[in-house]
């Protein structure tokens, strides 16, 4: 699968993922098991079932769980495991948007903001699923993420954390925005405001032309023209930003090569049902390593394991 097959696949939604719905699936055989691992404290069949089912698979089991041992599987689940393997198995417990949701939270919580991490995601999403998952952080933690997004960022750089929460497609012509954005980058200090704007405001087709265009008229990659004319928290999210348009399953695989327990599990999870195999195709591309083999040079014992559960082979 490469950069041509990514742009012409008609695949269908959910193919591209690892982690799919589990064909011979009864929810009461799996509660009665996790029970019986609980008690065991067999961290293995938890991995096993937890990652053989898919998001909606697991919530039916949750639910059954609970009518058949009256207890809460999460409660369950910290009082017989711990640590990453622990963190793992209660995230992949959790609905797709409460999920996402969290991971925004956490990039906001104790003292200094994880700007990656809320740059992966803010420009990784569609602004439709975007909003799906700002009203997923108002249920679950009572809060505007919009408010709380402000209250985090300053600048041009909170500028443009909200432009992308609220990003959308407003049609424009390619030439004219090619000609903006070379604009800017003629005067003495460069404007971050149109950047915001063209790039948070077109459709993804729109926007690759543009910058095929701005490197073509100004006779470097963008993000050398980024690199240059800007500087701060904005220069880093405008280059993610670029990235993210340009190759996105490059930026989220270079961004596994980190292999940072937190990261690794945080794109893994969010994206094993969508398009995993994409990422993992790109990171054998720009390490020359696959996925699965990385993991097991950094990770060790059952967290291991989940995550090459979650994995799911060599490449």
């Amino acid at each position: 699968m490469d950069s041509d097959y990514y742009s012409s696949s008609k695949m269908c939604w959910g193919t591209l993922g690892t982690v799919r719905p589990f064909s011979n699936f009864h929810p009461d055989r799996d509660a009665i098991a996790i029970q019986a691992a609980l008690e065991k404290k067999d961290a293995t069949t938890l991995t096993n079932i937890f990652t053989n089912r898919n998001n909606a698979q697991r919530q039916v089991i949750v639910q059954t769980f609970e009518e058949l041992t009256k207890k809460d599987l999460a409660i369950a689940i910290k009082k017989a495991t711990s640590g990453d393997l622990e963190d793992l198995l209660l995230e992949l417990l959790m609905p797709p948007l409460q999920y996402e949701a969290r991971r925004l939270q956490q990039a906001m919580a104790g003292l200094g903001t994880d700007e990656e991490t809320l740059l992966e995601m803010l420009c990784t999403r569609s602004g439709k699923k975007l909003q799906e998952i700002s009203a997923a952080y108002t249920q679950v933690y009572k809060k505007d993420l919009e408010k709380e997004l402000k209250a985090e960022t300053s600048g041009d750089f909170a500028k443009l954390v909200i432009a992308l929460l609220n990003k959308e497609s407003v049609p424009a012509g390619v030439q004219r925005d090619i000609g903006t954005l070379s604009a800017s980058l003629n005067a003495k200090k460069a404007d971050a405001d149109p950047w915001i704007e063209i790039l948070t405001s077109r459709d993804l087709s729109h926007l690759e032309k543009v910058l095929m265009g701005l490197e073509v008229e100004t006779e470097q990659t963008v993000e050398q023209a980024v690199e240059k004319h800007f500087s701060g928290d904005v220069k880093l999210g405008l280059s993610i930003l670029v990235q993210c348009i340009q190759a996105p399953y490059v930026y989220l695989a270079k961004r596994l090569t980190t292999m940072k327990a937190p990261i690794v599990q945080g794109i893994m999870i969010s994206h094993c049902e969508e398009d995993l195999l994409y990422i993992r195709v790109a990171f054998k591309k720009l390490t020359g390593t696959s996925l699965y083999t990385a993991l097991q040079s950094k990770f060790k014992g059952e967290y291991l394991q989940a995550l090459l559960a979650i994995c799911r082979s060599e490449d």
